[in-house]
């Protein structure tokens, strides 16, 4: 299991505010956790910042609350998923999102979901154990 690092650097730019945690698995892989109770993330270009200063840290993984995202995320409509995971498989960058998604109720959500969990980048998930396991591949 993932021991986490003590470290907790405050990220901040342009109008940003995230905190960090950085977990350490057994496999040697450095996991960056997005911790709740920052500012939402909104679209592609603050998840590029974040994907930045998390390859800056030496972390090629991540994990994000759902909480932490803009509603909009979970609006297939506004296509902000989209855009956001995308970059996580245009820079070759494993993503697990915690969170309980029976909340939703889209039909079309749902089946995104279960796609995106067949792939090997990105990984809907309902505890950071869960998380931490699948990422540390």
């Amino acid at each position: 299991m993932a021991e986490p690092c003590t470290s907790v650097p405050t990220v901040r730019n342009s109008d940003l505010a995230i905190e960090f945690k950085y977990h350490y698995t057994a496999g040697g892989i450095k996991i960056a956790e997005i911790l709740p109770g920052g500012d939402l993330i909104s679209g592609p270009d603050d998840i590029l910042d974040l994907m930045a200063e998390a390859r800056y840290n030496g972390s090629g993984t991540m994990i994000i609350h759902d909480e932490s995202l803009n509603p909009d995320f979970f609006d297939l409509k506004t296509k902000v998923a989209g855009e956001i995971l995308q970059k996580f498989s245009n820079y070759r960058m494993q993503l697990a999102i915690v969170g309980d998604f029976s909340v939703y109720k889209s039909r079309s959500l749902k089946d995104f979901i279960r796609e995106s969990n067949r792939t090997r980048t990105i990984h809907f998930v309902g505890t950071i154990d869960e998380a931490l396991s699948k990422l540390d591949r």
